[in-house]
């Protein structure tokens, strides 16, 4: 089992991880229910949290930050980071998800899910992109992006707005 706190692969009867100590519970993407390393289906709302030989609903891909910042936002942190670290500074957080999508994906598997869920994850993160945000988490059906880290912007609540808009939008056409 991957630890979510320091990527520690550990085995999957652990209870804590080996590299960082933290406690190893698979929450559900549906309802964040925590549920003990092994489970195949959430104890609180029955949800698949992973088929054996497949992923979990939680699709590798949205994993790591690094996995979908595009490339140029990723550059532009990477050299302005030097001059950001251990900078306090104002924030805007911007959390969407799908609404309704617990009743769509009811009755289908995990695969069935991530295939309806991916395109408009995809949608999503570009709108927070296109304003210079960081998508910070991907949660099953939503997310968590940050404006103005790591890189500074003075409109950074504007800009989260009009990610905001820009994802209304998207989705409306979809």
């Amino acid at each position: 089992m991957l630890c979510t706190q320091c990527n520690n692969e550990n085995p999957a009867d652990a209870k804590f991880c080996n590299g960082c100590g933290a406690r190893l519970d698979l929450g559900c993407p549906q309802c964040r229910h925590a549920n003990p390393p092994g489970s195949r289906f959430c104890a609180q709302c029955a949800s698949p949290l992973s088929k054996p030989g497949t992923a979990s609903v939680s699709s590798s891909r949205f994993e790591s930050p690094q996995a979908y910042t595009p490339k140029y936002l990723a550059e532009k942190i990477l050299t302005s980071r030097s001059s950001l670290e251990g900078e306090r500074k104002q924030v805007t957080i911007l959390f969407a998800d799908v609404k309704g999508s617990m009743e769509l994906l009811a009755d289908r598997d995990a695969e069935d899910a991530r295939r309806l869920l991916d395109p408009v994850i995809d949608q999503i993160m570009d709108a927070v992109h296109r304003y210079e945000g960081t998508v910070n988490h991907v949660m099953g059906d939503g997310i968590m992006a940050i404006f103005g880290a790591p890189l500074a912007h003075e409109d950074h609540a504007v800009r989260a707005c009009y990610a905001a808009l820009a994802m209304q939008t998207s989705l409306r056409a979809y």
